[in-house]
């Protein structure tokens, strides 16, 4: 076959990943919980596709095409397992499939809020959920989840295991719970929206096939929740979280395609439209008798947002918004930006002073922004040996060829002192 047939046929399976990964695990997984068997049928269905459609050319109705090849492949795994429940499970999978079959054109039904649920239901470890909602609905594997927690990805893969083995054994069930459990349950769901937020923010040029869109299905989650929860917050402050980042995702890039913090962007390529929607959020979100995390986070964003009218961040508000936030989260990563923000308000020296240390407990020895941060304040206390130590640590943790080109500029320009 052509080379160029072979390259259509990866596309379309790469398409139909990013989009549908959840969708199809969630189906593939409710008749028996079993999480883990659902996502290794899915990914026999996915090799049989790029064996498959070069040859025969992609079917009319790829997600109908790869739902019925993971469904046989489940089928056989239970067949040759024959213990415990397999009886039950065999017949659920069968009736799932024969129900399938039924209809010329089945219907696909997106299950993946009733999957996220399920994920953050009170029987799984509390620190686990987040990071089995991001591989089950979107096929983080343990090495980009662990990242994205700062927990090593050993670490995190056994947890993630357990995890589904505890879906599985407890009979956990696949619904979308009423709302009085749900909201015991949505802290779980809205911090795995907002990593998968992060992964892709990560990648603002969308270069790397394993993150294009993933801001995108981010937010469409957030509006999906908001609207099926329009009496919380905190849905209200995470969508208001993600807009604005969103907004200025454009001006994270120069025209050269070097990168551009915050503090240099220029307002007029921040998207208005999106930073509005934002502060009508954040509004809504205040009128409820709830003040959390991510109302705080969005609120950060709002005040460096009104440089749009005024010139400038608000950094006294930024610093009173983040001493709330570390007051409330714990995190050190908050903790690093209220040192940011000190140094605005009170000078370097009184930001370097706030800086956490590393320790084994928080991480911060592997976070890139932590050593970026602290080598620009040594910078600007004259102090550049130390400075270059930061730096060095910064960019050897930068993933981004654009942030690390930038930190390496960075650091020549910190041989020459500046102004405190």
């Amino acid at each position: 076959m052509p080379r160029e047939d072979d390259q259509s046929a990866v596309k379309i399976a790469e398409a139909v990943a990013r989009r549908s990964y959840g969708k199809l695990v969630a189906i593939l997984a409710a008749p028996t919980r079993d999480v883990a068997g659902a996502e290794d049928a899915l990914s026999e269905a996915f090799t049989s596709a790029l064996a498959e459609w070069p040859v025969n050319g992609a079917p009319r109705s790829p997600e109908a095409w790869l739902l019925a090849v993971a469904r046989r492949r489940m089928v056989d795994a239970v067949r040759r397992r024959q213990v415990g429940t397999a009886v039950s499970d065999h017949l659920q999978l069968l009736a799932a499939e024969w129900e399938a079959r039924a209809s010329e054109a089945p219907h696909i039904p997106d299950e993946r809020l009733a999957l996220m649920f399920a994920c953050a239901h009170p029987a799984i470890e509390p620190g686990i959920r987040a990071p089995l909602i991001l591989q089950t609905i979107l096929g983080f594997d343990a090495q980009a989840i662990g990242s994205a927690f700062l927990v090593s990805p050993a670490a995190m893969g056994q947890r993630l295991a357990r995890a589904k083995n505890k879906i599985r054994r407890a009979g956990i069930p696949f619904r979308v719970p009423d709302r009085t459990d749900m909201r015991a349950r949505l802290g779980a769901v809205l911090e795995a929206v907002y990593a998968t937020y992060t992964e892709g923010w990560s990648d603002p040029t969308g270069a790397v096939v394993r993150l294009r869109d993933l801001a995108e299905e981010a937010i469409w989650l957030g509006r999906l929740i908001v609207a099926l929860l329009p009496e919380e917050a905190e849905a209200y402050g995470l969508l208001a979280l993600m807009l604005y980042s969103h907004a200025r995702r454009g001006a994270r890039r120069d025209l050269a395609g070097e990168f551009v913090p915050l503090a240099d962007q220029d307002p007029a390529v921040w998207d208005d439209g999106l930073i509005d929607e934002a502060e009508a959020l954040l509004s809504r979100a205040s009128a409820f008798d709830a003040f959390d995390r991510y109302q705080l986070e969005a609120a950060i964003q709002s005040a460096h947002v009104v440089r749009r009218r005024t010139g400038a961040s608000d950094w006294a508000a930024i610093e009173r918004l983040y001493d709330g936030l570390c007051a409330i989260t714990g995190s050190a990563v908050a903790a690093v930006n209220r040192a940011v923000a000190i140094a605005q308000t009170r000078g370097a020296a009184a930001g370097l002073a706030a800086l956490p240390e590393p320790s084994p407990g928080n991480r911060l020895v592997e976070y890139q922004p932590y050593w970026a941060a602290r080598a620009e304040l040594l910078s600007r206390l004259g102090d550049v040996a130390a400075a270059h130590e930061a730096y060095d640590q910064a960019i050897g943790l930068a993933a981004e060829p654009a942030v690390r080109s930038f930190l390496q500029k960075r650091r020549a320009q910190s041989s020459i002192p500046s102004k405190v």
